[in-house]
């Protein structure tokens, strides 16, 4: 797991934090589905409403796709946020795009993957968020047992938890994000969304998402 360029963090994180995608509460949590009681939330599906801000992340996704991962052939967004992000991506470099559902159609064709590709081409994956890896992971493994060859994966945002680290190196995919929770804390205290007594509960959070309570 690897942050782009430092000062893209910061300007992702800010951007995000301005647009309110990224929501911080310490003393009134969010509840995900797994149970963990969390003082962030971030969706980053609102920044397909703002054209600047939809603009920069397509640009530097771009920018991070062409610096990584070299003779890229496709593009595959996983459902469903990853779909916008990754056929503006495809858009831009002129080359095709699949998505991958979470499941497959229970009617039809029955199809894991949508689009069109060959077998064997070389597929970056685009991801909006990544926690704990575990969906992102498995697009990743149902492309590769497709036949596609998938040389890595990038994404908007991601919280850094140790898990995911060792999720994507067990597994042997490298992934570039824009931007990261450790990133984005200077951010959000510099421009006031919390305040330094926030920051202790929001760095006691990351150190162990599971237990934590506010």
């Amino acid at each position: 797991m690897e942050i782009y360029e430092p000062n893209t963090a910061s300007l992702i994180s800010k951007k995000l934090l301005e647009i309110n995608a990224i929501k911080l509460s310490p003393k009134n949590p969010f509840s995900w589905a797994s149970g963990w009681k969390s003082p962030i939330y971030c969706d980053n599906r609102l920044s397909l409403s703002y054209p600047e801000v939809r603009k920069l992340i397509l640009e530097k996704l771009t920018k991070a796709i062409q610096t990584h991962f070299l003779n890229i052939e496709a593009v595959a967004g996983v459902a469903t946020a990853g779909i916008p992000q990754g056929v503006l991506i495809a858009d831009k470099l002129d080359i095709p795009f699949v998505y991958v559902r979470s499941k497959a159609k229970g009617h039809g064709m029955e199809n894991m993957i949508e689009g069109k590709i060959s077998p064997g081409q070389k597929v970056v994956v685009v991801e909006d968020l990544v926690s704990t890896g575990g969906s992102s992971l498995k697009a990743v493994r149902d492309l590769k047992n497709a036949g596609f060859n998938v040389l890595g994966m990038v994404a908007i945002f991601t919280y850094g938890f140790d898990l995911a680290k060792q999720n994507f190196d067990r597994e042997g995919v490298k992934l570039i994000c824009l931007s990261d929770y450790d990133s984005m804390l200077p951010q959000a205290l510099a421009k006031g969304y919390i305040s330094d007594q926030d920051m202790v509960a929001l760095k006691d959070w990351r150190k162990g998402p599971d237990t934590w309570k506010p």
